[in-house]
């Protein structure tokens, strides 16, 4: 496993001076977290430990502050264990924060013969690669807002990581300047609307998407939810912060009435479309690039209800 981690953070580092992310980097990230050594990352095990100390080694490659004490790793409880969620802090020139987020756990192993590792390279090591992707680009750069990258921990059992993250006492400062939080959950397919397309969670309770594609690099462009019906919104990590009345919306490709890799373990590299990701991650960055707080401030409607 070590091995591994290094391997893939000498890829890491390799291509980090470059202003741009790489193929090479986007595939080297999502290759480690959704590997076989991983072993489908449940939240727990060491494997799931293994994943949130590589993300750590990630944030602190792109040179990001901790978030609370002095460690990437912010601890909670699970079932008795000591588990953790990854948070790290991009200074930029305003206090006033954009948040990236994804989860990091997904649901383990079975007992069958043959292939039996839910590998999650979809659901969710594509979330983990794409925040990774953000700090990457912004490493050596000052954004016009600060930046706070959260990698989450037990989404899978019922959004634990993205609930005790967001009643952190150590986080408040953070969640009260935090404009809103863009939570990346299974980008690594073409979406049904082509490449370099996603589709926002929600869309129809905030301002949020108009606002971002007013400003979107290159053909990137973020749809309205296509699977409404399925409540998707108030079903990922996101809506952890949406109660604390933060702007918080989940980003996604995947293509919800065809998919056949969901929780299955056939979600593995093998779905993974590198060049399209590493297309999104980039005009993602750029247009965040390009945003501040003179021309970001989504707010909610009357539509949306998290009480």
């Amino acid at each position: 496993m070590k091995k591994l981690s290094v391997l893939a953070l000498s890829f890491f580092s390799a291509f980090s001076f470059a202003q741009t992310v790489s193929h090479e980097s986007v595939k080297a990230i999502i290759s480690t977290l959704a590997s076989d050594e991983m072993k489908g990352r449940l939240i727990g095990t060491p494997e799931n430990q293994n994943a949130a100390e590589y993300i750590a080694e990630l944030f602190k490659e792109n040179k990001l502050d901790y978030c609370v004490g002095d460690s990437y790793l912010v601890p909670f409880q699970y079932k008795g264990k000591t588990v953790y969620n990854v948070c790290g802090i991009k200074k930029g020139v305003s206090e006033k924060m954009l948040g990236f987020s994804g989860h990091f756990d997904h649901i383990g192993t079975n007992t069958d013969k043959g292939d039996n590792i839910y590998n999650g390279a979809d659901d969710d090591a594509s979330g983990i690669t794409a925040l990774a992707g953000v700090a990457e680009y912004f490493k050596d750069k000052k954004p016009q807002f600060s930046m706070v990258f959260m990698a989450f921990n037990g989404e899978e059992a019922g959004l634990l990581g993205s609930t005790a993250l967001s009643a952190d006492t150590g986080m408040e400062k953070i969640n009260k300047n935090l404009t809103a939080l863009f939570n990346f959950e299974m980008i690594a397919t073409e979406s049904e609307f082509g490449k370099n397309a996603m589709f926002m969670t929600g869309d129809g309770f905030s301002d949020l998407d108009e606002l971002f594609n007013r400003n979107a690099v290159g053909s990137l462009k973020i749809y309205p939810d296509p699977y409404v019906q399925q409540q998707l919104f108030y079903r990922s990590d996101n809506v952890s912060f949406a109660k604390k009345n933060i702007i918080a919306h989940s980003f996604s490709t995947a293509d919800m009435s065809k998919i056949k890799h969901y929780h299955g373990v056939n979600d593995d590299i093998s779905v993974v479309n590198v060049e399209n990701m590493t297309e999104m991650i980039n005009n993602f960055a750029k247009t965040v690039e390009k945003l501040s707080p003179k021309n970001f401030s989504p707010k909610y409607n009357d539509k949306v209800k998290l009480n």
